[in-house]
C-alpha cells in the first residue's frame, strides 16, 4: 500500500479534530509558518497561490510552528487573527504542532521521511551557518516555510527549502504539474 498523508490526525486552527482525507483529490502545499520569523511575509505570496489556483485543486495547508528561535510564540487564536489581520489568510491553518524534535508531529514524521531532501536548501543551510545557527540534517525540516508539495494521491511529490518563495519557477511547476494530473 502506498503511504499517504491523507489517514494522519490533525487540529484545525479552530480546535476541530480532522484528517487530511478532507483534501483527497487535491493538489496540497503544506507549509511549517511562523508569524516572526524574516520569511513570515511569504504569507502573501502563499495566499496568492492559493486564490490563483485554488479553483484547479490546489490547497495550501499552513501548519504554525514554534520550532525556530521561538518565532511563533502566540496561541492558535493569536496566529489565526495575525493571519486574517496582516495577510488576509484565507487558506486553511491549523493549530500549532512541532515539526522537528522529540515531539515532532506524525505528519512531519512521514512528510520528511517520504521527502528527505528539499530542492534548493544550499543557500538557505549556507545563510542560517552564516547567522552562526547550525542548521538541521536533512531530513529534519530546516526552518519555517519549508514546502511539501503532495499529489492528487496523497503521495509526496517534492519539498522546497524555506527561501523558496511561492512565485519561484521550481515550485509554480511543480505545482501546476501535479495540478495537471488527474486523481
Amino acid at each position: 500500500m502506498t503511504q499517504t498523508i491523507h489517514d494522519i490526525p490533525v487540529k484545525a486552527i479552530d480546535g476541530a479534530q480532522l484528517t487530511l482525507d478532507r483534501f483527497k483529490g487535491k493538489v496540497l502545499l503544506v507549509v511549517n509558518v511562523a508569524s516572526k520569523c524574516g520569511l513570515t511575509p511569504q504569507y502573501e505570496g502563499l495566499e496568492k497561490l492559493y486564490e490563483d489556483r485554488r479553483a484547479k485543486g490546489l490547497e495550501v495547508l499552513g501548519f504554525p510552528a514554534n520550532d525556530f528561535m521561538g518565532q511563533e510564540p502566540g496561541t492558535d487564536a493569536e496566529i489565526q487573527e495575525f493571519c486574517q489581520v496582516k495577510y488576509d489568510v484565507k487558506f486553511p491553518l491549523f493549530s500549532k504542532i512541532s515539526v522537528v524534535g522529540a515531539q515532532q508531529h506524525p505528519l512531519y514524521q512521514r512528510l520528511t521521511s517520504l521527502q528527505p531532501k528539499a530542492t534548493g536548501d544550499g543557500p538557505f543551510r549556507e545563510r542560517l551557518a552564516g547567522y552562526g545557527l547550525k542548521p538541521n540534517a536533512a531530513p529534519d525540516v530546516l526552518w519555517n516555510f519549508e514546502k511539501f508539495l503532495v499529489g492528487r494521491d496523497g503521495r509526496v511529490v517534492a519539498r522546497f527549502a524555506p527561501d523558496i518563495t511561492a512565485d519561484d519557477p521550481r515550485l509554480v511547476q511543480a505545482i501546476d504539474a501535479e495540478l495537471a494530473k488527474t486523481a
